[in-house]
């Protein structure tokens, strides 16, 4: 087994107090690091929301697990409440269409190729734990991880 399925593993059998301390704590070294950087037109914010929302649409399904951590997140984006139904079909829709997910994964590789080796680590952590939210880290969401980790 890999350190990377390892960390998978590990991240799929977190418990829930210690998973939401580790997702804080990456994030708060995150967004600060990433309120300083703009590429391509977006603030390190939008960056980050990027992030985020690729890491969710990564296997095509929208678990109401990762809907409920990402729910306060998505009504700050978008401004308005998000029912759980209506996402779900937008992520299935996104991920159908398979170009946005591409479009959002090279956008995010291009912006990681300018970070610092750990702040591109920290990045890494809070996708593959989005991802292990449902507790199942899925073979195409390694895939979609393993494109991130590539330099």
């Amino acid at each position: 087994m890999s350190d990377f399925d390892r960390l998978c593993k590990e991240f799929e059998n977190i418990e829930f107090e210690e998973y939401a301390l580790l997702l804080k704590e990456k994030s708060m070294k995150v967004l600060p690091a990433l309120a300083v950087v703009s590429q391509g037109g977006l603030s390190g914010i939008e960056i980050f929301g990027s992030f985020i929302t690729a890491a969710v649409v990564a296997d095509g399904k929208l678990a109401e697990e990762e809907y409920a951590l990402l729910y306060p997140m998505l009504n700050l984006f978008f401004g308005e409440t998000l029912d759980y139904e209506s996402c779900k079909k937008a992520v299935k829709q996104m991920a159908s269409e398979g170009k946005e997910l591409k479009k959002l994964t090279n956008e995010m590789v291009d912006v990681l190729g300018i970070l610092s080796k750990n702040l591109k680590e920290d990045i890494i952590i809070i996708c593959m734990l989005i991802c292990a939210v449902d507790g199942k880290v899925s073979l195409k969401e390694k895939l979609w991880i393993k494109q991130l980790i590539k330099d």
